[in-house]
């Protein structure tokens, strides 16, 4: 009879446990790749390189720091000093 309190909870819980194994397939380890693909692009990116933040703002790399990047944006060359964590993409610059 313990066989059958074992089965008995695998009816009553087994779509669930199916639905969040789901979930985290569909949903967390695309998510997972992602991260870790913008995570390598920003550790590569250098002085020159064409970036666009999480805010919108788009410039180009003049100086690296640890944790953060100065850019140059618009036609008066402002200079922005943002996080890495702000960077959403990163452009390399074409070759001449």
């Amino acid at each position: 009879m313990a066989g059958g309190g074992w089965l008995a909870f695998l009816v009553q819980f087994g779509p669930l446990i199916l639905l969040f194994v789901l979930m985290y397939v569909i949903l967390i380890l695309p998510q997972r790749k992602k991260e870790k693909k913008v995570r390598e692009m920003i550790n590569q990116a250098i002085v020159g390189d064409k970036v666009i933040s999480i805010g919108g703002i788009v410039g180009r790399i003049i100086n690296i720091k640890d944790d953060e990047f100065t850019i140059e944006s618009g036609n008066e060359r402002t200079k922005i000093t943002i996080k890495k964590w702000a960077v959403k993409e990163v452009e390399k610059p074409i070759s001449e």
